[in-house]
């Protein structure tokens, strides 16, 4: 059977940056350990005047098509994922679209073009479609691009203000790809939650407490249910482990779940057991509250061991790197950990070839799904493709003011006459508005 996955990708960052220690906490009156530590955060990307999540989703598209020397007709389907959408019909995929027409001679009038929503996971459902388009021989040899772009704003003063971020992923889907290989084995999460929405609003009404219990709650179903299709997993099947990152201080929490989880029954589990004794199970209290009080007290300890300090530094920090400069991307934050793994790999000098990765996207509302992929020969040369390092340091530093500004820029009920704080150069912008309302685009040499 022929693989199919992502062979290559792009990723285009926001041009502003406001930094969290040296410029937000101290506006906020708040200790910077607040979102360096506590969060696991430094940095958060914010888009330019002229940027959205248009220009960014077609600037991330255009580069990789340059890169890998394709042509709209080399393209049978696009697919956007964003939770920032600003047309309740018209889909983002036609306006990256128009957007790609203006340097191509060809169009994309025979592709297929679509919008996901179910929060961040999106990203990951897109991936699905586009595998199992291909899979189904409906593709007629042409690859899928998946776009996963957002602006991800929070009203000001809201709690998660400074998880903020914007930016966009763009992925080749195709058969015999040069990054990844996707399983056919999937796990999934998911029940009817109120976490996080958006009804008919830009900024989210966040239960942040619950958020937080609902995606380790589905999460873990995901990894049930994975389990169930891909047989017994031990810790060291997968060299690393990609989650949803709306901010890394949430993955530390994941991180040891999913760990406690995939250990029981195995060597590893054994070891522990001689070390901080075994997993309390259900069945050895007679309450909930007693059970779940041992269960966070095993946890703690477990998260203090060396064996699984030594596990956390080699299978989910590298995975955080990126996040840590540019703030949550929602449907992007998965394949940004993914990206950030491999890149961290390839500048460790450490041979991936036909290794394990354990992917765990959620989305509030709420879905998780768990897969594994492989590491395909040819990754270092896309990985090393990236810019990703360049335009993190490249970005306009905002002052507290500045970011005020752009706040209010891209708030959908206030309007702002800011000036641009970067020049567009040899990437699409935003031009102003239509006769019917709709957005309009340039690229601009």
């Amino acid at each position: 059977m022929t693989a199919v996955g992502i062979d290559a990708m792009e990723i285009w960052t926001g041009k502003l940056k406001l930094d969290l220690a040296e410029t937000f906490a101290p506006a906020q009156g708040d200790d910077p350990g607040k979102y360096t530590k506590g969060l696991g955060l430094r940095a958060s990307s914010f888009p330019d005047v002229y940027e959205d999540i248009v220009t960014m989703g077609a600037n991330a598209a255009h580069r990789l098509m340059e890169r890998k020397g394709l042509t709209p007709e080399d393209i049978g389907r696009i697919d956007v994922a964003t939770e920032s959408a600003f047309d309740n019909s018209k889909p983002v995929s036609t306006y990256i679209a128009g957007c790609l027409e203006q340097v191509y001679d060809e169009n994309f009038h025979h592709a297929n073009k679509g919008e996901r929503k179910f929060a961040c996971i999106s990203g990951t459902q897109s991936l699905d479609d586009a595998y199992n388009w291909i899979r189904a021989g409906r593709n007629r040899g042409r690859a899928a691009l998946v776009i996963a772009t957002d602006t991800a704003l929070y009203a000001r003063d809201d709690p998660g203000e400074a998880t903020q971020g914007a930016g966009a992923v763009a992925m080749l889907v195709d058969e015999d790809p040069n990054l990844v290989e996707l399983s056919t084995e999937q796990g999934y999460g998911s029940a009817d939650e109120t976490d996080f929405l958006k009804p008919n609003q830009q900024f989210p009404s966040v239960d942040g407490k619950r958020s937080v219990n609902v995606y380790l709650a589905r999460m873990r179903e995901a990894l049930e249910d994975f389990a169930e299709v891909a047989g017994d997993i031990h810790p060291g099947d997968y060299e690393m482990i990609p989650f949803h990152t709306p901010f890394p201080g949430m993955v530390r929490k994941a991180a040891a779940l999913g760990y406690r989880h995939i250990v029981r029954g195995t060597d590893v589990g054994d070891l522990l057991a001689e070390e901080i004794g075994h997993q309390p199970m259900r069945s050895d209290f007679e309450t909930d509250d007693e059970f779940h009080a041992a269960i966070k007290e095993y946890t703690d300890a477990l998260t203090e061991t060396e064996r699984y300090q030594d596990w956390y530094a080699n299978t989910i920090e590298p995975t955080l790197e990126i996040s840590r400069e540019v703030g949550n991307w929602y449907t992007g934050s998965v394949h940004i950990a993914r990206a950030s793994g491999l890149k961290h790999a390839r500048e460790s000098g450490l041979d991936l070839d036909e290794a394990k990765l354990l992917v765990a996207s959620y989305g509030s509302g709420a879905q998780a799904e768990v897969h594994a992929e492989t590491v395909v020969p040819g990754w270092e040369e896309e990985i090393g493709a990236l810019d990703i390092d360049e335009q993190i340091q490249n970005r306009h530093e905002l002052t507290f003011a500045e970011y005020e500004q752009v706040h209010d820029v891209h708030n959908h009920d206030t309007e702002a006459d800011v000036e641009e704080f970067t020049a567009p150069e040899k990437e699409f912008a935003f031009d102003g508005w239509g006769r019917m309302g709709e957005r309009k685009y340039r690229y601009v040499e």
